[in-house]
C-alpha cells in the first residue's frame, strides 16, 4: 500500500529525509540548499510513500519526478532517486526547541523519528545532516 504526502525528499548517503511543512514553508528551500551540499532530490512538494519489508521507502510521483521548484526562478529539471528508503522526518511546521527530546511519526505502521528545525535558517542544511547522524534509522 502506499500513500502521498505533501513533503520534499532528498537522499543522503542513500538514506531519504522528508522535509514536511506547509506551503510556504521552506521545504524546497531547504532541499535546494541540501542538493547544493551533496544531497541527491527523490522529490519536491509531495512524495509517495510505500512501506515493504519492514521499511519505508519514497520515490517521485510520475508527473514531477526530477523537477524542483526555486521560488523567484521557476521550475528547474535534476537528477533524482526514487526506492529511497526513509530515515528521517524533518517538520518545518513546527517551532524548534532549543533541547528537544527526538518526536517520531508513524507512517503505514511505521515509526520514523522526527525532529523540528526552522527551514530558513542558515544553520538549517547542516542540522539537518547532524540530525540524521544522531537520530536517523540505519540501514545495511
Amino acid at each position: 500500500m502506499s500513500e502521498t504526502i505533501h513533503a520534499c525528499c532528498v537522499a543522503i548517503d542513500g538514506r531519504g529525509v522528508l522535509i514536511a511543512g506547509p506551503s510556504g514553508s521552506g521545504k524546497s528551500d531547504l532541499a535546494l540548499r541540501l542538493l547544493d551540499r551533496g544531497a541527491v532530490l527523490v522529490s519536491d512538494d509531495y512524495t509517495i510513500l510505500e512501506a515493504r519489508d519492514g521499511r519505508l521507502f519514497a520515490a517521485p510521483p510520475a508527473t514531477i519526478a526530477g523537477k524542483l521548484e526555486i521560488r523567484g526562478v521557476g521550475i528547474v529539471e535534476r537528477s533524482f532517486a526514487a526506492k529511497v528508503p526513509v530515515a528521517l522526518l524533518i517538520d518545518v511546521a513546527s517551532p524548534p526547541e532549543r533541547m528537544p527530546e527526538v518526536g517520531g511519526r508513524t507512517i503505514d505502521g511505521l515509526a520514523l523519528p522526527s525532529v523540528a528545525l526552522a527551514a530558513l535558517e542558515a544553520s538549517a542544511p547542516i542540522k539537518v545532516e547532524a540530525a540524521l547522524r544522531l537520530h536517523g534509522l540505519a540501514f545495511s
